[in-house]
């Protein structure tokens, strides 16, 4: 009997794992307060985490050479 094992999701490369940015502008608001943008990483979708790749299982014929 196997078990199976459902892989862990990884680290976002384009973010590594800081999914959300703040960046503060030089515009000030009305109540004196400075505006922010929020902008979320594209690649994984602001969770800060992709999915991890699952193992790939290859069935060679004897006599076949890799």
């Amino acid at each position: 009997m196997s078990s199976l094992t459902v892989p862990s999701p990884r680290v976002c490369q384009d973010c590594d794992g800081f999914p959300v940015v703040a960046i503060t502008t030089g515009t000030r608001l009305r109540n004196g307060s400075r505006a922010t943008l929020r902008v979320t990483c594209n690649a994984c979708h602001g969770t800060g985490t992709t999915p991890a790749r699952r193992p790939v299982r290859l069935s060679v014929s004897a006599g076949v050479s890799c």
